[in-house]
C-alpha cells in the first residue's frame, strides 16, 4: 500500500519511519534504490576470469546502442577477477587487466549507464582474489571514489572466518559502509539462499539477495531454480528483491523455447534482469527476447508483486502475477517432452469473464474470453499472457 503525503496522519508516518529504522532498513534509501528489479549485464556467465577493461567497455557500448538501454538495462557489472593487490595503506587496486577503474566508471556513466563491481566479505573471492575482510569501510570508500553504483557481495571464503550465525551482521557491516559513502549503491547479497536470507536480507540493507546456488546454461538447472521460487513472493517488493541468479539467455546451450521460458519466468518473478551473454555478438533473436517491451514491463511493473503458481498438472504449470493496472500477467508453462494444452481458469486468477487476453511474446490481441483460456504450449516452452 502506498501512502500519499497529506492523506496520512503524521503519527502513522512517524510509526512507519520508526519501524523501518528498527528493522535496519533505511526509509529513504529503500525507495531511491532498486524501486523496480535492477536490469543490466554481468561479466561472469560468459567471460568468467577472462574479463578485462576492454571487454567491459565493449559491452557497455553495445548496451548503450543496441536497444538494451532503451529497454531499461542500465548496470554494467564486473564480477570476480578484477582485483589486484592492496597497497601499504590497505587500499585495494585493480589488476593489470583493469588499468584505470575510475576512467572505466566515467566511461560507463558517459553512456548514461551505471557501474557495478564485485567483492566478498571473506579474505578471498570465489576465484581467489582479494576480498573485503577487515577492509569494508576502506573498500566502500574506494568503490565510491570510482563511481560504483552496484556491489555484488559474494560469501565465498567468509565461511572460513565467520560462523553461519554471523552472516546477517557481516552483510550489515558492508551495508553501513556503503551508506557512509553517501553514494547510492545497489547492494546485492550473494550467499546462495542460505539461512533463509529472504527473511532478513532487507533488514541488513540488501536490495536483492540470491535465493539459490548458481544458475547454469541448461534447461534442467534453470527450471529447477525458477519453478523453485514458489512461496518467496511475500518477502520481495520495491527496493528489495528475490534474486534467482543471472540470465543465461543467448549463451547458446538452451533452445529458443527454453530461453523464452527463462525470460518469462524471471519477469513473472520480478527477478533482477542481469544478462550474462556477449552483448556485442548476440543474435537478433536473443536481443528480441531480452528487450521485448511488453515482457520487460511485466518484470518492471511498479507494484512489484511476485508471481505465484495457481495450478499444476504433472509437467504443466500456470503462474500469475497481479499488475499495477489491475491486469494479470499469466505464464502457461510446459516442462514436458511434447507440445500439450495448458489451461488457465479465470476463477483461479481472481477474474470473471469476459476478459481480454493478449499474447506478450507474439504481441497480439487474442480476443475476449469467458471461463478459461487454453493454449498449445511447446515442449519446455511458455505462452505468456496479459489478461484484463
Amino acid at each position: 500500500m502506498k501512502l500519499r503525503p497529506g492523506l496520512v496522519p503524521g503519527g502513522v508516518c512517524t510509526a512507519i519511519l520508526v519501524l523501518f529504522l528498527a528493522c535496519g532498513i533505511p526509509a529513504a534509501r529503500g525507495q531511491e534504490i532498486a524501486a523496480t528489479p535492477p536490469m543490466g549485464w554481468n561479466s561472469w556467465n560468459h567471460y568468467g576470469c577472462k574479463v578485462s577493461q576492454a571487454i567491459v567497455r565493449e559491452q557497455a557500448r553495445a548496451m548503450a546502442t543496441n536497444g538494451m538501454k532503451a529497454a531499461g538495462y542500465e548496470y554494467v557489472n564486473i564480477d570476480d577477477c578484477w582485483q589486484g593487490k592492496r597497497d601499504a595503506n590497505g587500499v585495494i587496486h585493480p589488476n593489470s587487466r583493469f588499468p584505470d577503474m575510475k576512467a572505466l566508471g566515467d566511461y560507463i556513466h558517459s553512456l548514461g549507464l551505471k557501474f557495478g563491481i564485485y567483492s566478498s566479505p571473506g579474505p578471498k573471492t570465489c576465484a581467489g582474489y582479494a576480498g573485503s575482510y577487515q577492509h569494508e569501510k576502506q573498500d566502500a570508500e574506494t568503490y565510491a571514489s570510482w563511481g560504483v553504483d552496484y556491489l555484488k557481495y559474494d560469501w565465498c571464503s567468509a565461511r572460513q572466518v565467520y560462523k553461519p550465525s554471523e552472516m546477517p551482521a557481516v552483510y550489515k557491516k558492508m551495508h553501513e559502509a556503503l551508506v557512509a559513502t553517501r553514494r547510492p549503491i545497489v547492494y546485492s547479497l550473494c550467499q546462495y539462499g542460505m539461512d533463509r536470507v529472504w527473511r532478513w536480507g532487507a533488514s541488513v540493507g540488501g536490495n536483492l539477495w540470491r535465493t539459490t546456488d548458481d544458475i547454469q546454461d541448461n534447461y534442467t538447472r534453470m527450471a529447477f531454480i525458477g519453478f523453485g521460487q514458489e512461496g518467496l513472493g511475500k518477502f520481495a517488493g520495491p527496493g528489495h528483491w528475490n534474486d534467482p541468479d543471472m540470465l543465461e539467455v543467448g549463451n547458446g546451450h538452451m533452445k529458443p523455447d527454453e530461453y523464452l521460458t527463462h525470460m518469462s519466468l524471471w519477469c513473472l518473478l520480478s527477478a533482477p534482469l542481469i544478462s550474462g551473454n556477449d552483448l556485442t555478438t548476440m543474435s537478433p533473436e536473443t536481443l528480441a527476447i531480452l528487450t521485448n517491451p511488453e515482457v520487460v514491463a511485466v518484470d518492471q511493473d511498479p507494484a512489484g508483486t511476485e508471481a505465484h503458481r495457481v495450478s499444476e498438472e504433472g509437467p504443466l504449470q500456470v503462474w500469475v502475477k497481479p499488475l499495477a493496472d489491475g491486469g494479470k500477467a499469466v505464464g502457461l508453462f510446459n516442462q514436458g517432452e511434447s507440445t500439450m494444452p495448458v489451461t488457465v481458469h479465470l476463477s483461479d486468477i481472481g477474474l470473471n469473464g469476459p476478459v481480454s487476453i493478449r499474447d506478450l511474446w507474439a504481441r497480439k490481441d487474442l480476443g475476449s474470453f469467458n471461463g478459461s483460456y487454453t493454449a498449445q504450449v511447446p515442449r519446455h516452452g511458455v505462452v505468456l499472457l496479459k489478461i484484463k
